[in-house]
């Protein structure tokens, strides 16, 4: 199914990472409905914590999370900016590809697109990345490449450092004034009775998070959306990538998975 109309006129950044990686018909079928897309930019930004962890634990490491963000020791990160920069980018490129899709594998700091700072986090090499120059991007989107950015960045030092995807999206998204889908494993946020919930704002999810309602992973996206969602003041939809084919409802301006509202 074509879709000839424009998201706003704004670029759509598409998070996606998990399970979706790790089952190429599921990716297969994201890629085709982006491919369908007529006249709208796409970016990808990507994690991949399902194929670090793998390489981890082949190379002897263990996986240690706080709040659901990965701890990053320096002795890791060699295999992590291989496994994401390296092995699950280049994949995700390989797939567009087969499908004629022009796209072009990078990293966050590619073109100085996005700057990095030490997070504060105890996280060790954690980056907290800020948006810094999109004229690679907006070359790449006017020539109709399709961006698929890792979240690999790096310091001043030039050290690289790992960034939670959802953070690297947020930055992706503000360095394009774009519209942002987080796509996870399940059709959005769940209330206390294992119900989604079509709208969540700030006060709600902190309520939730203290109940221990969202955890984990889920509390890492949730925060991540919110912070996207006050410093572009509009929504962030947080939906599921086992259905694909929502992509062209949002388009359409129709409400998908739960929308994160910015604070009022």
């Amino acid at each position: 199914m074509a879709l000839s109309k424009k998201l706003n006129n704004k670029p759509l950044v598409i998070k996606i990472g998990g399970a979706i990686l790790e089952k190429a018909s599921a990716l297969q079928s994201l890629l085709t409905v982006i491919a369908s897309l007529q006249n709208q930019a796409v970016v990808l930004v990507h994690g991949g914590g399902c194929v670090v962890d793998e390489m981890l634990s082949q190379a002897g490491f263990t996986t240690e999370k706080k709040h659901g963000l990965r701890v990053t020791p320096q002795e890791q990160m060699q295999i992590i900016s291989g496994a994401l920069a390296g092995s699950v980018n280049k994949s995700i490129v390989a797939a567009a590809s087969s499908l004629n899709m022009h796209a072009v594998g990078l990293s966050l700091s590619d073109g100085n697109m996005v700057s990095c700072t030490l997070s504060e986090k105890d996280l060790g090499m954690v980056g907290e990345p800020s948006a810094q120059c999109s004229k690679l991007l907006d070359s790449l989107i006017n020539a109709n490449f399709l961006p698929i950015i890792s979240s690999i960045g790096s310091l001043k030092s030039g050290e690289l450092v790992n960034v939670n995807a959802d953070d690297a999206a947020v930055a992706i998204c503000k360095l394009l004034n774009a519209e942002l889908l987080l796509l996870t494993d399940v059709n959005g946020v769940k209330d206390g009775s294992g119900q989604y919930i079509p709208s969540l704002n700030n006060e709600q999810a902190s309520s939730l998070i203290d109940q221990g309602v969202i955890a984990g992973g889920m509390t890492a996206k949730v925060n991540a959306a919110l912070n996207a969602a006050n410093q572009l003041r509009r929504s962030i939809a947080v939906a599921s990538w086992q259905s694909p084919e929502q992509i062209i409802h949002l388009l359409n301006g129709e409400n998908i998975g739960t929308r994160i509202q910015p604070s009022s």
